[in-house]
């Protein structure tokens, strides 16, 4: 990504930004792409060698349970992505899925007389109330990202802890119209992959082709040029803590769905995967480079090297080391890539010199 600031005063009028970002204009960039294309081959790869070791692996139920899994790494991927683009990052997202699982099947109990959809959006609701509180310690108080949601991890878990008392809520508790939604398929494919491909296709469009989206990749490359050029950094950073906040309880909401049984423990550990994911796919985790559509995709990596394994009969312990090998892969072609871009940045000024 390339960051051209006139040598001018700075623009007072955001309709007047000189912030060039040349990689995510429409389309996608060349050097992102080279890295999706990277976990695109590792996918087909790694689920080919599985069903020739065993056909079973893409039966039907099987090939179901692939995508199901994925689903809601996907889904907070990509709310991921958009936080670690700005150069920021948000540890507390599984923490909101479960506080939003358990939000929603709770309204389900004691009020079973709403529809489904509005119980549905109050889930949602919940997790925008918390994006928007981790992007407002953020952005107003000037707190380190990685700190703030250090804390909002531990401060939702423990109020659903508080709130749940040790109590579940079980799928007779919940109106079988909510159930049926993670269970029916459209085309052959899980109703709620088709919402998480709904969505990762809607941001990605938004990233590439709306000036917002853009101005994600220029903070997240400059913050200072960037707001010296005249983007709303502190609107913007805050924008994206709220949708990826409302993509969480998206999530909490399928995951109600799906399983039927929901407890405070619901998304506990999963912060971790999900920046994995987005790593993965070649999301830096410096910001201001990587896509939605990688993220996805490196969830689906993961997903798959899950179900894999065992599939292949290697032990348990490997499915950490190997996501573990593929984030120090990912963050070493990161590096590798970036000194290339910068090498071929001086070459190009020096002959322009």
């Amino acid at each position: 990504m390339t960051l051209s600031v006139p040598p001018t005063e700075p623009a007072g009028n955001p309709a007047d930004d000189e912030v060039v970002v040349r990689d995510t204009g429409r389309g996608w960039p060349r050097l992102p792409r080279f890295r999706e294309l990277g976990v695109l081959i590792a996918v087909v790869v790694l689920v080919l060698g599985t069903w020739l070791y065993n056909p079973l692996f893409l039966s039907t139920q099987g090939t179901r349970d692939l995508l199901l899994g994925a689903t809601l790494l996907a889904i907070l991927a990509v709310g991921q992505s958009m936080v670690l683009i700005t150069r920021n990052v948000d540890l507390s997202v599984g923490s909101v899925l479960g506080l939003s699982a358990y939000t929603t099947s709770v309204v389900f109990v004691a009020a079973p007389g709403l529809p489904v959809a509005v119980v549905m959006l109050v889930g949602v609701l919940v997790g925008i109330v918390c994006g928007v509180v981790n992007g407002a310690l953020v952005t107003a108080v000037r707190v380190p990202a990685l700190v703030v949601t250090l804390g909002t991890l531990y401060v939702f878990r423990g109020f659903t802890h508080w709130w749940a008392d040790g109590g579940q809520v079980n799928a007779h508790d919940m109106p079988s119209g909510f159930l049926r939604l993670g269970q029916v398929s459209v085309l052959g494919v899980p109703a709620p992959t088709v919402i998480a491909m709904l969505v990762v296709v809607a941001a990605g469009v938004y990233l590439s082709n709306f000036r917002g989206g853009r101005d994600l990749y220029a903070i997240g490359s400059e913050p200072a040029a960037a707001r010296l050029s005249g983007i709303p950094v502190g609107r913007r950073v805050l924008a994206a803590f709220a949708v990826n906040g409302a993509l969480a309880g998206l999530a909490g909401v399928l995951f109600a769905a799906r399983f039927g049984t929901v407890d405070s423990t619901v998304g506990m550990g999963l912060e971790l995967e999900v920046v994995a994911a987005a790593v993965v796919g070649g999301v830096a985790i410096f910001g201001g480079v990587g896509s939605v559509y990688g993220a996805a995709l490196g969830a689906v990596l993961l997903t798959t090297v899950t179900s894999a394994l065992p599939v292949l009969r290697i032990d348990q312990f490997w499915q950490q080391a190997v996501v573990g090998l593929l984030i120090l892969a990912a963050i070493g072609l990161d590096r590798l890539l970036a000194a290339r871009a910068e090498r071929q940045t001086r070459g190009g000024r020096s002959r322009g010199a």
